[in-house]
């Protein structure tokens, strides 16, 4: 059977999102959605990590991003419709949750587990600081600037100023992908043995690896749709926590099999491809959600709410940008890296719940 559940896991998902939708949501329902919902997400783990051993490091790290983003991006567009004006905030309080996330959660946690088992470990410098100074270009011109622009009142671009934001997203993030799979590509990958996936074990077969990618978008699909299942805003609205709870909950969600992943890989002495996914999920989060929920909200006539228009999480921001700079300047990890890294994620939640 422990070879069978990565199948089953995201198809009884799968199973319990047509039972929710075709049945009333009751509380049998409910107890078996949380379940399924953490088997999907260990699932789309499981699957990752087996597309990524086929395909070699930096791709397989690209395609966990690629597809989560995509989904991501999904639940996005779909709350929008359904939430209307009052979701205008909702793309901005996702990314800059993503960012906060990735920047600080994800990145404590994988420089913590490595230093707890490894003391200290390496990456290459190259790559981490090429991704970082792309993410911070991309968080200022999508989260800083609309807050400073003059042309619309409040924290708004006009539809020049998101146009254009749209279309530098969607560049800066098709170079990022250009240089850590083409022109570049040896600068993501672990500068050693350690990260060479042969030297553990024999890669999967071409059919095997298809299979996983085929089940790990539906495990992706089913940790979405039970998130919606599950009722997002009525439960943080029930809870009566600020409506950019429900960011930070979206992004964690979409965000766990990534986050899962890279903590894995740290622990496994593979802080490059920790550092892959972290650095590749944040860039994709912003590269490819901001140009769909642009395409989105001229469609629909809606205006989003980009800039952050709170001194906190300015702060909060330029916080982690500062910090990231430092822990990724020398190429090595240590736990006060870390711990440093996690002590700025738990202000952000704590800030958010209590502004």
């Amino acid at each position: 059977m422990a070879s069978r559940w990565p199948v089953v896991a995201p198809l009884a998902a799968i199973a319990v999102v047509g039972a929710a939708f075709l049945l009333p949501l009751g509380a049998l329902l409910v107890w078996l959605a949380v379940p399924a919902l953490v088997a999907a997400v260990v699932a789309a783990v499981h699957h990752a990590e087996v597309v990524a051993h086929r395909v070699g490091e930096p791709f397989g790290t690209l395609i966990l991003a690629l597809a989560v983003t995509v989904i991501e991006v999904a639940l996005i567009l779909s709350m929008m419709l359904a939430g209307g004006a009052e979701a205008a905030a909702l793309p901005r309080d996702t990314i800059f949750a993503a960012i906060m996330i990735i920047a600080n959660g994800a990145v404590g946690l994988c420089v913590v587990a490595g230093a707890i088992r490894h003391r200290e470990q390496t990456f290459r410098l190259e790559g981490a600081t090429s991704g970082l100074a792309a993410l911070i270009a991309l968080a200022t011109l999508t989260l800083v600037l609309p807050t400073f622009t003059t042309s619309a009142p409040g924290p708004f671009y006009t539809p020049v100023q998101l146009a254009f934001a749209g279309v530098a997203s969607l560049v800066l993030w098709g170079v990022f992908v250009f240089v850590q799979t083409v022109r570049h590509r040896e600068y993501f990958l672990a500068p050693g043995a350690a990260g060479d996936e042969d030297a553990h074990a024999p890669p999967p077969t071409v059919a095997a690896a298809w299979a996983s990618f085929a089940l790990l978008l539906v495990a992706l699909v089913a940790v979405i749709a039970l998130a919606k299942v599950l009722s997002l805003e009525r439960g943080v609205a029930a809870a009566g926590a600020p409506q950019a709870v429900i960011g930070i909950v979206i992004a964690m969600l979409v965000l766990a099999p990534e986050t899962w992943a890279a903590v894995r890989a740290a622990r496994a002495d593979r802080m490059q491809t920790s550092m892959n996914l972290a650095l590749g999920s944040a860039l994709a989060s912003i590269g490819l959600t901001i140009p769909a929920v642009a395409v989105a909200s001229v469609l629909l006539g809606m205006r989003l709410k980009l800039g952050l228009d709170s001194g906190k999480d300015l702060v909060l921001l330029v916080l982690t940008f500062a910090v990231g700079t430092i822990t990724l300047s020398t190429g090595r990890t240590n736990v006060l890296h870390g711990a440093v890294h996690l002590v700025i994620f738990a202000a952000f939640l704590v800030l958010a719940f209590a502004p």
